[in-house]
């Protein structure tokens, strides 16, 4: 698939740091409990930190007990899901719709969420802007 945003390999290193890139650009994942926004209730928008496109706001951000940041919904057309068959495991991926960057896993248990989805989301993929337009974290 063909990105808005697109990067040659070094380019991508560059511009992030090695577990950044791990995770964005390999379909890493952070260890958990160890990311800056897993707890965060600061109130704005979490964006890619690959290609700054807005993702999710914070009043779809919940408490899952997962070890990293739960969202229950996406902005409309801002990411994309595709099956992931890696690990012995069957799961969807999310994937940044703007750079193609991995973010983590959509799973249909957020019990007592509006959707029913819990978007587990690296810490390291995003960052946070607050309501006044300051980055906060990431």
């Amino acid at each position: 698939m063909s990105y808005d945003v697109a990067k040659t390999d070094a380019e991508w290193r560059e511009q992030l740091s090695p577990l950044e890139y791990a995770v964005l650009r390999e379909a890493g994942t952070e260890r958990a409990f160890v990311g800056k926004l897993t707890d965060t209730e600061t109130e704005g928008v979490y964006r890619c930190k690959a290609c700054d496109a807005e993702l999710f706001r914070s009043e779809t951000k919940f408490h899952s007990g997962c070890g990293w940041p739960s969202f229950y919904q996406s902005l409309p057309d801002t990411v994309e899901e595709r099956e992931d068959n890696s690990h012995g495991m069957r799961r969807v991926e999310v994937l940044c719709k703007s750079c193609g960057s991995h973010l983590g896993h959509v799973f249909p248990d957020g019990y007592g969420t509006p959707t029913g989805d819990r978007y587990c989301i690296n810490s390291v993929s995003l960052t946070l802007e607050d309501a006044q337009g300051n980055r906060v974290a990431g």
